[in-house]
Order: C-alpha cells, then sequence, then structure tokens
C-alpha cells in the first residue's frame, strides 16, 4: 500500500492557493481514477482506492500546513507503513512554474510542510516537487505562496494536474521515470506536422504521359496532271 499525501491548508479561503498545490494534486488524481469519497480521517480527509495494481490512500491533513506531520504518522502507524511508502506532494520555490521533479529522501530545505513531516516519520520519503516560482525575495515568499495562482498560470496549472493523474499509477508502482514521461506529454506534447504532407513527404509521381505516334509522312504523288483528273471523277 502506498499513502500518497498532498501539502496544503484546509478551508475554502486557502483552496486556490500556491500552498495549496499538493491538494490540487490528490483532487486531479482522485476524479481522474474514481477514488473516495473523501471522509474525515486522520486529521484530515482521506480517500482510498487502487491506482493501477497497488492500493493508495490519498490523504489531505487538515492540521494546517506547519503541522501536515501529525496527520501523516497518524495514518502511517495506523497502516504500519515505513517512510518509503509514503509520496508527498507539494509546492515548490526553487523550481520554474509548470517544471516537476521527484525526490527521494534528504532536507526540507525551509519547506514547513516538510519539516512537519521529517519531525514525525523522518526523511526518507519520497517527493513529487510542483515548481511555482519564486517571487524573487525572501520576504515575499509569504506574501506569495498564501495567494490564488495568477489567471496567466492556469494553462500549465491544468496540464500539469493532468499529467499527475495520468502518471499516478505509474508513480504508486515505483516507476519514477513512467510517471516524468506522462507529466512531460502533458506539459511538452509533441507537434504534429504542418498540412497533410510533411518535408519528408514523396512527391507524388508524375502521372504517365501517353506517347502520341507521329503522323506518317505522305507518300510522293507522281500522277500527270491528266491522270489527276480522270482519277478525281472515277
Amino acid at each position: 500500500m502506498k499513502l500518497f499525501v498532498g501539502l496544503g491548508n484546509p478551508g475554502r479561503d486557502y483552496a486556490g492557493h500556491r500552498h495549496n498545490i499538493g491538494f490540487m494534486a490528490l483532487d486531479a488524481i482522485a476524479a481522474d481514477h474514481g477514488l473516495g469519497p473523501w471522509k474525515q480521517k486522520f486529521q484530515g480527509e482521506a480517500a482510498e482506492g487502487r491506482l493501477g495494481s497497488e492500493k493508495v490512500l490519498l490523504l489531505k491533513p487538515g492540521t494546517y500546513m506547519n503541522r501536515s506531520g501529525q496527520a501523516v504518522g497518524e495514518a502511517l502507524r495506523f497502516y504500519k507503513l515505513e517512510p518509503a511508502d509514503v509520496i508527498v506532494f507539494h509546492d515548490e520555490l526553487d523550481l520554474a512554474p509548470g517544471k516537476l521533479k521527484v525526490k527521494d529522501g534528504g532536507g526540507h530545505a525551509g519547506h514547513n510542510g516538510l519539516r512537519s513531516i521529517h519531525g514525525h516519520i523522518g526523511e526518507a520519503y519520497r517527493r513529487v516537487r510542483l515548481g511555482i516560482g519564486h517571487p524573487g525575495h525572501k520576504d515575499l515568499v509569504s506574501h506569495y505562496v498564501l495567494h490564488d495562482f495568477a489567471k496567466a498560470d492556469q494553462d500549465w496549472l491544468d496540464d500539469m494536474m493532468r499529467g499527475i493523474a495520468d502518471g499516478a499509477p505509474a508513480l504508486a508502482e515505483g516507476d519514477k521515470a513512467a510517471f516524468m514521461n506522462k507529466v512531460a506529454l502533458r506539459l511538452n506534447p509533441p507537434r504534429s506536422g504542418g498540412g497533410s504532407e510533411g518535408t519528408n513527404a514523396k512527391p507524388a509521381p508524375e502521372p504517365a504521359k501517353t506517347e502520341r505516334s507521329e503522323p506518317e509522312q505522305a507518300a510522293e504523288d507522281d500522277r500527270s496532271p491528266l491522270q489527276k483528273l480522270v482519277d478525281r471523277f472515277r
């Protein structure tokens, strides 16, 4: 069994914030794969189901970002899981908007949600880092993450959520490369060739030419004028 955790803050007022992109990812997975319904459980909202061959619990902690580890720790203990079974989706300031990376273990880089999870289960869990960009100065970070995504962000955000939902079964089964490929196909779809004939199209064969026979040259007439006149009135 895998525990998918989305980080964010509960309540309607926070729903569209950049800090809640982890909640958005889990909502996309649940909607696309028919997981649920969402129930109040483990100090948050939880939904169960299967992704591919793997049983999965989706968890959106209701403890607010800074205490996310309380909910994660409770669910981990209940199901007797290991930290390696946990996959956390969270906002990442150090990645450009629309970029996504998967990381196993390591530090929390000052992210309060990850810091809390570290304190409850350690650092040996997988993270899906969802790039939201940086406002440019550390004093602006709090205001930036606690505000809604801009309208200009909606296209890449929708594509990212669709890619995450597409790749969720692979992620649950431990295939990181396949998951990343699914996301990439949504964020950077292959371009289709323009027109009905691409640059490598073979030219159409020329229509076959009909050979025309040359008119036969008339034989030279050596009759006398009198003979021609006689022949004319025959």
